[in-house]
């Protein structure tokens, strides 16, 4: 099959270079020809383990190339995927879908033959009419179909949720679109994963049904924390016991300091707008979003106690600003609220991060970027594990706490524990829905 891929962003590249490795002719487009040279020239332009080296060997085999040439992309391709973004609008809430009608109104004009035009990006339920809607008002002749097909990759996870995925889903309307759609994703059918057929409307909105329960699952989790550190109640217990019934399951039952990311907070206040819209009030997903926030702030009062009420000229260590490790992604971290509150405060931050910097230079002005924790905690009367890292899971607490000028801990990851910060040296510890100790312990 041969495949145009409408931008390089996350998904859309992810995406491209994993079609590639089926076996399928790709080409990436980009209007950003820095990007694009980028690409050309090997170099990936977002961090996702194991992608640069996917990339070659597709680049390599002649499977895979990037242009910002969007005609000569969609020249002869069986299937178009529009991967652009589509970011919050500003003012009420609703998905931006400026960028996928522009998508649709190129390729309407460049199409050659036959195709599937295919969203990928998340959007509104609607939209893959309003696409087929555009195509058709722009290029009345044109011989295509429009499905959906909503991506659910995992930052830091991406390429094995593509290789390997729970579920495809794959809305059409014709069954010559979803012939096509299932020679693209025949290698996963042929291996059992499963592929699920169903309306675009429905794709549409399986997409921000999932991401919004996986919201809403953090958030309980976070909120029983809360609970649990006023009751005495330890929440790595608690979300063990829960987990292991099969109805709950154990995974997003970690408690931490609020979810962040390029997917749940956009696509639970898009669904929000949506349920406003269409006079059925998401509740639940409104209530969600509003205690996500309530969450990261209660971050700052932790820490502020933990630092006895003051964080004027002191020290603090930010152990991880990404929204989560293996990514350089940090669109609505929790670290966007809580390092700028510190330095509001009058702290002095220090900030260690395997990937962060490049993003987070524009976002946190006023840092310090360091490369060693070691380095990072001498003299500092504060350190906050943020961003559970690999790195930062098997620290030398002993280390730290010795070279720091007061050595108190805030691990709102839960990777240490009391008697382990205890053990170290700490005079103080606190953690997320556990029990910690201040100073006179």
């Amino acid at each position: 099959m041969k495949i145009a891929m409408i931008g390089t962003g996350y998904v859309g590249l992810v995406s491209g270079v994993c079609f590639s490795d089926f076996g399928h002719q790709v080409i990436c487009v980009d209007k950003d020809p820095r990007k694009i040279a980028m690409l050309e020239s090997g170099k990936v332009p977002i961090y996702e383990p194991g992608l640069d080296e996917l990339l070659e060997k597709n680049v390599a085999a002649g499977r895979l190339s990037f242009t910002g040439d969007l005609a000569k992309a969609v020249d002869g391709a069986d299937a178009v995927f529009i991967a652009v973004g589509t970011p919050t609008r500003r003012g009420d809430g609703h998905a931006d879908l400026t960028y996928v009608i522009a998508a649709a109104r190129e390729i309407a004009n460049a199409l050659t033959g036959y195709a599937v035009i295919v969203t990928k990006s998340t959007v509104p339920v609607g939209t893959n009419r309003m696409v087929d809607k555009t195509i058709r008002e722009t290029n009345p002749g044109a011989d295509f179909d429009v499905a959906s097909n909503p991506e659910f990759l995992r930052e830091g996870a991406a390429i094995d949720d593509f290789m390997r995925p729970d579920r495809v889903v794959v809305g059409v309307q014709t069954e010559r679109a979803k012939h096509v759609m299932g020679d693209i994703y025949r290698p996963l059918f042929l291996r059992d994963f499963p592929v699920v057929y169903t309306d675009l409307e429905s794709a549409e909105m399986i997409k921000y049904a999932a991401n919004a329960f996986l919201a809403t699952k953090i958030t309980f989790i976070n909120e029983i924390a809360l609970l649990c550190e006023r009751t005495g109640a330890d929440i790595k217990a608690v979300s063990k016991g829960m987990g292991l019934d099969g109805r709950i399951g154990n995974k997003f039952l970690h408690a931490g300091p609020g979810y962040g990311g390029s997917c749940f907070p956009k696509d639970t206040s898009a669904l929000a707008r949506i349920g406003q819209d269409n006079a059925v009030p998401m509740q639940i997903t409104e209530t969600v979003i509003k205690v996500n926030e309530e969450i990261k702030r209660r971050m700052v009062t932790k820490l502020h106690d933990l630092a006895d009420g003051s964080f004027v000229n002191k020290t603090v260590a930010v152990l991880g600003v990404t929204f989560k490790p293996n990514t350089d992604d940090m669109r609505d971290a929790a670290s966007l609220t809580i390092v700028p509150a510190l330095i509001g405060a009058g702290a002095k931050v220090n900030v260690v991060d395997p990937q962060g910097q490049r993003e987070g230079e524009a976002l946190l002005p006023g840092v310090t970027w360091m490369e060693d924790v070691y380095t990072a905690a001498k003299d500092a009367d504060l350190v906050v594990l943020l961003t559970e890292w690999n790195e930062f899971r098997a620290l030398d607490l002993q280390r730290i706490a010795k070279s720091m000028r007061a050595a108190r801990l805030a691990d709102l990851r839960n990777i240490y524990s009391a008697p382990d910060a205890k053990r170290a040296g700490f005079e103080a510890y606190a953690a997320i829905g556990r029990i910690g100790f201040g100073p006179e312990n």
